[in-house]
């Protein structure tokens, strides 16, 4: 296949994987938008506000692992074109409290290409400081991607 055309996919298959993630119920809880920009990587654009708070005044933890856990989970997905992987462990790392303000997830595939993916996210606050990051481990399930609702490619025009 040209490398025009392979391009062209893979484009169309990350425009895809943004719009399944804005389809996903569970981001009407946490408001958040995904760009994939290349294969093997994700960022996820999200503010914390007083409605994430512990009873400590900072971000609960499960806004640091729903963000992390997708940013990578993206990440390795933007691999595989044609089944939706799952998470089988995650580890965290929380080194910073976050408070109220814009918030990045980075996701970055590290290894694996067939069953079993190992990627990593970050996430840096407003200041520019990291404040978690985590390591998982995903693999490809029987749940085939073009099955799924919010999986659109979009077609790509004729020449």
């Amino acid at each position: 296949m040209p490398p025009e055309l392979a391009s062209a996919g893979a484009e169309a298959h990350f425009r895809a994987l943004e719009s399944l993630y804005a389809c996903a119920p569970i981001n009407r809880f946490f408001e958040s938008t995904l760009e994939i920009p290349e294969a093997g990587v994700a960022r996820i654009r999200f503010t914390i506000d007083e409605r994430h708070y512990h009873a400590g005044g900072a971000a609960h933890g499960t806004s640091y692992f729903k963000m992390l856990d997708d940013a990578a989970f993206y990440a390795a997905n933007s691999l595989v074109t044609d089944r939706f992987l799952l998470t089988t462990a995650f580890n965290l790392l929380l080194t910073r409290p976050l408070k109220a303000g814009p918030v990045i997830a980075e996701g970055r595939w590290i290894s694996g290409k067939r069953r079993v993916f190992v990627a990593d996210a970050r996430l840096i606050d407003a200041e520019g400081e990291e404040a978690a990051r985590g390591t998982g481990t995903f693999m490809r399930s029987r749940i085939a991607l073009a099955g799924l609702p919010g999986y659109r490619v979009s077609p790509r025009p004729l020449p």
